[in-house]
């Protein structure tokens, strides 16, 4: 018997692809999406970081250097010539940021261009509180033309380890 070959005839159907679907899928999930996540703003300060070998001999210091020392129980405003120039003790709900803002307030007044100013803390101070320190030292508000405007204090700071007592 001679064997019979059958030829398979192929079909030559082509298939569209249907994208509706996922189509409808994507105008539903990007909008819920986007509605849903959280965008978050992230503020950079630009501090100026003492160096090792910065200061050389035969140079004489600057004539007035703000200074605020972050104490466990006080806040210490000071400068290099005259010493200390407010001591703001820690009252019961934490550190008095106002009355040290109010006192660099009075400062700028008097000294309107000068801009530096150094924060030195003692160990184990938290970071919460340096960033309330530092955002006390940079900027106030103030109410001009009946809007709150914020006017820059000393927007250089230097950051340091203070001084044992």
């Amino acid at each position: 018997m001679p064997a019979r070959r059958h030829k398979r005839i192929k079909k030559s159907t082509q298939v569209e692809l249907d994208i509706t679907a996922f189509m409808n899928l994507m105008v539903v999930l990007v909008p819920f999406l986007l509605m849903s996540a959280v965008f978050t703003s992230i503020n950079i300060l630009d501090l100026k970081l003492p160096g090792m070998g910065e200061s050389k001999p035969g140079e004489k210091k600057p004539d007035f250097e703000l200074q605020v020392t972050v104490r466990k129980n006080a806040l210490d405003l000071s400068d290099t010539q005259g010493g200390m120039i407010k001591h703001i003790p820690i009252t019961k709900s934490g550190y008095n940021f106002v009355l040290l803002n109010q006192t660099l307030r009075l400062i700028k007044f008097k000294f309107p261009e000068k801009t530096n100013i150094s924060i030195l803390s003692e160990p184990y101070t938290s970071y919460e509180t340096l960033v309330q320190v530092m955002d006390s030292v940079r900027e106030f508000k103030t109410l001009q033309d009946g809007e709150v405007v914020v006017a820059e204090l000393f927007p250089a700071i230097s950051i340091g380890d203070a001084a044992k007592k």
